[in-house]
């Protein structure tokens, strides 16, 4: 009855549903790659037993990387990390009166031995948080070293054919237009 679901390899974590619009950015770049994840609302101040139980658990449940989304004061990607070995991901949201600045700096700046990976700001951040995760799970998974080696010659493509010729074509109209 078709392909057995296969165990998530990537835990998605998100301080509150409102972060979802960012969170998902990250979804859809593991959906392209065929990913498996799973996704939690978990809180560093709000449910911290739960997260801190999320965390310590994660590595036997077979996962392998975890994102963790959070605004405002943004210790969830923290105490994630201080409760497993696994690579932990920061995606900054910028959901607070400080755009997000708050949650940079609570996410990146983390005292030695506790390390959290930190992207930019916002959706952005939350794409690149999922190609930095499946290229750790690509270092251990062919298929996705080759889908990643396709995914940036289509992305230098994008920008060798498309993007130049749109650039050249906007010159010339613009060229066209001072000449007359």
């Amino acid at each position: 009855m078709g392909e057995e679901l296969r165990k998530p390899q990537v835990g998605v974590v998100m301080g509150s549903d409102s972060d979802l619009p960012i969170v998902e950015e990250a979804l859809q770049v593991l959906d392209e790659f065929g990913v498996p994840y799973e996704v939690k609302i978990l809180s560093a101040h709000r449910s911290p037993d739960q997260t801190s139980a999320y965390a310590k658990s994660a590595a036997e449940r077979g996962l392998r990387v975890i994102l963790a989304a959070a605004g405002w004061a943004a210790h969830l990607g923290g105490v994630l990390a201080a409760e497993t070995i696994l690579p932990v991901i920061g995606i900054p949201v910028n959901s607070s009166p400080l755009q997000g600045l708050d949650a940079l700096f609570a996410t990146v700046q983390m005292p030695p031995g506790i390390p959290v990976a930190t992207m930019a700001i916002g959706k952005g951040g939350a794409h690149n948080a999922a190609l930095f995760a499946i290229q750790v799970l690509a270092l251990q998974e062919p298929q996705l070293r080759d889908r990643l080696k396709q995914f940036k010659l289509r992305m230098a493509e994008d920008i060798v054919t498309r993007k130049s010729k749109r650039l050249e074509e906007y010159l010339m109209s613009r060229s066209a237009g001072n000449l007359e």
